[in-house]
């Protein structure tokens, strides 16, 4: 995996995480907002829109240098749009980055060998 790529997945992780946090105090907002006198519907909608906007961006870079299947594309971009989904998206992407430097490494020792 080149660094660009490694940027991409990492910006991706980054954005996953406040996301899905921003998306929960949304929803948390908008009861608050029904149910007493309480209103930051309006600050955390921005906010969430404006972390939606990064993570679909960083998603579209990701696919683009990761060249991921149609899938693996959908999957990360579903999870974005589920309240919880940007935790599993960052767990998963974790788990995909570290492949990627263990396949990295042993790419290089056969390569030393050889």
């Amino acid at each position: 995996m080149d660094i660009k790529t490694a940027s991409a997945l990492r910006r991706l992780r980054l954005v996953s995480v406040p996301e899905a946090v921003s998306f929960l105090l949304l929803l948390v907002c908008s009861v608050l907002k029904r149910t007493t006198e309480f209103n930051a519907v309006p600050v955390m909608g921005a906010i969430h829109g404006l972390l939606f906007v990064l993570y679909v961006v960083f998603w579209a870079d990701a696919w683009n240098r990761t060249k991921w299947s149609l899938k693996t594309a959908a999957f990360y971009f579903v999870m974005s749009v589920l309240p919880t989904g940007g935790f599993f998206a960052d767990k998963r992407l974790k788990r995909e980055a570290e492949d990627a430097v263990i396949a990295g490494r042993a790419r290089q020792e056969s390569v030393a060998k050889g």
